[in-house]
């Protein structure tokens, strides 16, 4: 399995595609950094900026629309859709721009500063009413889950067949990459113990909640952006942003504000294990696959050394 590549277009392919939809009015076509799966491009239309994303994944964007309507209706910040398209073998999702940039180029004082505004908006969104929606695991184009229970969610993900998806053919990673199969199979073990902490807990979960995926103008969060939607424990999230920040102690700030705002979670700890194994076999994988072999150790470290 060769390392995964996002699309390559070229500016005046995506001028062409923004002229069928807004007319001559498009300028400033710029493609912007970050991303690992969509090529992303802004634009500006009558002074007003906006962002388009292609990517190869069927049904990918379907989802993010419905993600944008759930999450823009309850007040949090988040890219409102205006509309999806094809473009050759291309699907393509455009989007308001919102203004800031990335938390990751803050400062380290900034970002400190920033940390409270971080997890309440974390709890707000972890908390919005989710509707006649059900299923858990990966949120599908008609917004509910893809699976019965967060179990199966759990079993499917790191399941050996996984064809016409982002990661069909992974067991060919542990041959030609860094990938350790006595690893993951520990690994997974020790997820598999912990899941029954976190299986009967249904929220939404942004699933990259991190340092890229944040807006700042530096003085406040300005937005979120690029999720990897789910439904299921909340804590996945928080474990997501504790493996990103870790010098800033999230999680100790976390439990304080559930504690000021009379949030009760109970098995906490247990819970937050289990999140992090669950991360962590989907860090492994992605990292081998990308060929960061770096990542890929450090993360593997980090989870054999986790308390079960």
């Amino acid at each position: 399995m060769t390392a995964y590549e996002k699309p390559t277009l070229e500016t005046p392919e995506v001028e062409v595609v923004l002229a069928e939809y807004f007319g001559s009015n498009v300028i400033g076509v710029t493609p912007l950094e970050g991303g690992n799966l969509s090529a992303v491009f802004s634009f500006s239309v009558f002074d007003k900026e906006y962002v388009i994303k292609f990517n190869e994944l069927e049904g990918s964007f379907e989802t993010e629309r419905f993600i944008s309507d759930l999450l823009t209706t309850q007040g949090i910040p988040f890219p409102s859709c205006l509309g999806l398209g094809k473009y050759k073998s291309f699907n393509y999702l455009i989007s308001e721009k919102i203004s800031g940039l990335p938390l990751a180029s803050c400062s380290p004082e900034q970002l400190r500063q920033l940390i409270p505004e971080v997890i309440q908006l974390l709890t707000r969104m972890n908390h919005v009413d989710l509707g006649r929606t059900h299923g858990y695991g990966f949120i599908n184009s008609s917004g509910n889950g893809t699976y019965n229970s967060w179990r199966e969610h759990v079993l499917a993900v790191n399941a050996e067949d996984q064809a016409g998806t982002f990661w069909e053919g992974w067991y060919s990673l542990f041959k030609t990459s860094c990938l350790e199969k006595d690893v993951f199979d520990e690994c997974y073990n020790r997820l598999l113990a912990s899941t029954t902490y976190n299986e009967p807990h249904r929220y939404f979960i942004h699933g990259d909640f991190q340092q890229f995926n944040m807006l700042s103008d530096g003085q406040r969060i300005t937005g979120i952006i690029d999720t990897n939607s789910k439904y299921g424990d909340f804590l996945v999230d928080l474990a997501t942003l504790d493996w990103h920040l870790k010098k800033l102690d999230v999680i100790k700030e976390y439990q304080n504000y559930q504690q000021q705002v009379g949030i009760s979670i109970p098995y906490f700890k247990e819970r937050i294990i289990g999140a992090k194994y669950y991360n962590g076999l989907i860090g492994l994988r992605f990292y081998a696959k990308m060929g960061w072999n770096d990542a890929y150790f450090g993360l593997r470290e980090e989870l054999l050394r986790l308390a079960n």
